[in-house]
């Protein structure tokens, strides 16, 4: 795949040594002569100095032939622009923008962008982590609508159904490990005492799992 990353600080330089150790054709777009630094010495790709939303420096770049575009530089305004311009121009089939702020999410989301904030996930995941102390939160999705959580299986719901955990649209177990193997289970799963389980869970739902694990008034 070819792609664009526009801005090589700690978000864009992650992303451009990530796709290419994966072997992705990575050219990346930034004003900072010296933002080479921060880039591994495995990185395969190419740096052009500019200015992300200028048509020249991205038909430099071969804007017409990526099929991603990624906008993570430091400025919410510079993301957006070069965003837009990348999908409503260039016709870019993937465009991603990073933002700082998460306020402005919705409004992008409205004119079809997708956007990432690390400051609302990064907000989510320590409320998630502060409130409910004895499940660990592994990750969230989204702007933390949806939670993947770890818990040890409590010693009452050992020989039990998965089917007892299970609520359509609300909580799932993805999968369980027993005896440092992991599965995804069926409908006919049991619970073993010992179980790590896996679950997706929405945000809402989280206090409805603990009282079904038995963890309510701890």
């Amino acid at each position: 795949m070819k792609v664009i990353v526009m801005g090589c600080g700690r978000i864009g330089s992650q992303v451009s040594m990530l796709l290419s150790g994966q072997g992705h054709d990575v050219t990346i777009i930034d004003h900072d002569a010296n933002s080479d630094g921060r880039l591994g010495t495995n990185f395969k790709g190419r740096i052009i100095k500019g200015l992300g939303f200028d048509r020249n420096i991205l038909m430099q770049a071969g804007i017409e032939q990526v099929e991603a575009f990624v906008a993570a530089s430091q400025s919410d305004n510079a993301n957006i622009v070069a965003a837009r311009i990348a999908r409503n121009i260039f016709h870019v089939p993937r465009v991603v923008a990073r933002l700082y702020d998460p306020r402005r999410a919705e409004i992008y989301q409205r004119l079809g962008l997708t956007t990432i904030s690390s400051t609302n996930w990064g907000a989510e995941r320590i409320f998630q982590v502060l409130t409910h102390s004895d499940i660990d939160v592994w990750d969230t999705f989204g702007s933390g609508e949806v939670t993947l959580v770890h818990v040890e299986l409590p010693p009452q719901l050992a020989g039990r159904n998965i089917l007892q955990l299970n609520i359509p649209g609300e909580i799932m177990v993805a999968c369980i490990t027993r005896n440092d193997h992991a599965f995804v289970p069926t409908t006919g799963t049991e619970f073993h005492e010992g179980d790590l389980i896996h679950l997706v869970v929405i945000s809402s739902a989280m206090e409805r799992l603990e009282d079904l694990l038995g963890m309510e008034g701890r």
